[in-house]
């Protein structure tokens, strides 16, 4: 799992160290993501099937795309599709994908790199890998997180942000014994690179065997910890979780993970996407590509689709930017 890594993580930033006072969240919930297929046909965990909307909270939908090892000419990708009402974030551990949207837009993200798209008011969109990859083949690992909108941005200007992997905050446990991408939103006084219109928290963390992290998290969000790869245990009760399931927790002020001692030599250490809002509370109506707050918006959202008001496929495939912000 390359994404973000550093030679020496005993020169990063570190964790406080939590006082006896901290309440640490108890776990609700473990839930196992369902195997399924998206787009042309590539393999995901839907890792929040079952998990009931309001505990998501800002949070939508989530899919770990892979971890796959494509044979030459095999790598899928999605088709053009369209979406309105939320924001997508894409978050590439291997491999690398494109994408390119209505307005012009588009950008190429490979090892920890963040494709973020506010769909706002509504865009055309494909995801897909570059030619020279389907032809080669390779590792392919990576998530996409839908993040919703409040009812006022609901239809707002698409926006696109580019985020390079090197840009994420990085820290360290006290003992050295984890490293900590801050994607977005802030831990313990370190900003990630990201631009959130929903106040939300998104970061990757790989914990080496045996380690314990004590990760301080703003009381007013909601927690969702989901283990990419590894074993190890969630809460101070040592609840024990792995790969591909989701640990949904109560109210408090941190979060306790632990990684066991002995891994599976294809995941040497635990790696876990923890996620954490501000919840939106407010309702919710979703079909397909669209998410918005009645019906009658969704039927509206539909119509424009299909006359042609939320864009058209481009002729030609559009020359892609690599890095900066890119605004649709």
């Amino acid at each position: 799992m390359p994404a973000i890594t550093v030679d020496n993580v005993l020169v990063l930033p570190r964790l406080p160290r939590l006082d006896e006072t901290t309440t640490y969240r108890p776990v609700t919930t473990v839930t196992t993501a369902p195997s399924g297929y998206e787009g042309e046909g590539f393999p995901v965990r839907r890792a929040f099937a079952g998990v009931p909307t309001h505990k998501l909270d800002p949070f939508l939908h989530l899919d770990q795309m892979g971890e796959v090892d494509y044979a030459p000419g095999e790598p899928k990708g999605t088709p053009w599709h369209p979406h309105r009402g939320f924001e997508t974030v894409t978050y590439m551990i291997d491999g690398i994908m494109d994408h390119q949207d209505s307005n012009g837009g588009g950008g190429t993200i490979t090892n920890g790199d963040t494709q973020w798209m506010t769909a706002g008011s509504g865009l055309l969109h494909i995801e897909a890998p570059p030619e020279h990859l389907v032809v080669s083949g390779g590792l392919f690992h990576g998530l996409q997180l839908w993040v919703n909108l409040p009812r006022a941005l609901k239809m707002t200007t698409p926006r696109y942000q580019d985020i390079r992997g090197r840009e994420s905050a990085l820290l360290t446990t006290p003992d050295g014994g984890a490293l900590i991408r801050v994607i977005a939103g802030e831990v313990a006084g370190h900003q990630g690179p990201g631009s959130t219109h929903t106040p939300i928290t998104i970061t990757h963390v790989t914990v080496q065997p045996g380690a314990q992290v004590d990760l301080p998290w703003r009381p007013d969000f909601n927690a969702l910890v989901y283990v990419l790869g590894g074993r190890g245990t969630v809460g101070v009760d040592q609840r024990p979780i792995h790969t591909g399931q989701l640990a949904v927790h109560g109210a408090g002020d941190a979060l306790r993970v632990r990684a066991d001692e002995r891994q599976e030599s294809r995941t040497p250490a635990l790696d876990l996407y923890i996620m954490g809002g501000e919840p939106i509370r407010e309702p919710v109506a979703h079909y397909g590509p669209f998410v918005m707050n009645t019906r009658d918006e969704l039927i509206q959202a539909f119509d424009d689709y299909q006359a042609g008001r939320l864009g058209v496929v481009p002729a030609a495939r559009v020359p892609h930017t690599d890095g900066g912000d890119a605004q649709l």
